[in-house]
């Protein structure tokens, strides 16, 4: 296969990563991609483009912020890298992830108890809406 019969536009590299071109235009803005232009400005991506940009696309799905795709990038690029950097940046996501679970069950718990405290009925009391005046006028802590 020839250098040109690798070469590829924003919507074929979009079709085959998943990611939309507004993605890929983006990546590219900020430095996380660099696509070859041709001679009329189009982008034309690479098989490296491609393979780079189904990465991120894993990797956004997993979670990891912009910064933290930009560090597993580089280490993936580095031949040389310790995979106990890439351990560092994948742990360090796994505590913000554990720590978003434990937020969500603390809330999941809360609501379940308002929804069970209301009747649900014609009458106009309601506890949920109670509660969240309570906390937006700082009645309570």
């Amino acid at each position: 296969m020839s250098e040109r019969e690798e070469r590829m536009n924003i919507g074929d590299v979009a079709a085959r990563t998943g990611l939309p071109a507004k993605t890929i235009r983006y990546y590219e803005e900020i430095g996380l991609v660099q696509p070859r232009r041709n001679d009329n400005g189009y982008r034309d991506f690479g098989p490296r483009d491609l393979h780079n940009l189904a990465f991120l696309g894993r990797a956004r799905a997993l979670g990891f912020s912009i910064e933290d795709c930009r560090v597993l990038l580089a280490l993936y690029r580095d031949e040389g890298r310790a995979s106990a950097d890439v351990k560092r940046v994948a742990q360090v996501h796994l505590a913000r992830i554990d720590d978003k679970i434990t937020q969500l069950q603390e809330m999941r718990a809360t609501l379940a108890a308002l929804v069970a405290a209301c009747a649900g009925d014609a009458r106009p009391d309601c506890p949920i809406l109670s509660d969240l005046a309570t906390r937006l006028s700082g009645d309570a802590a």
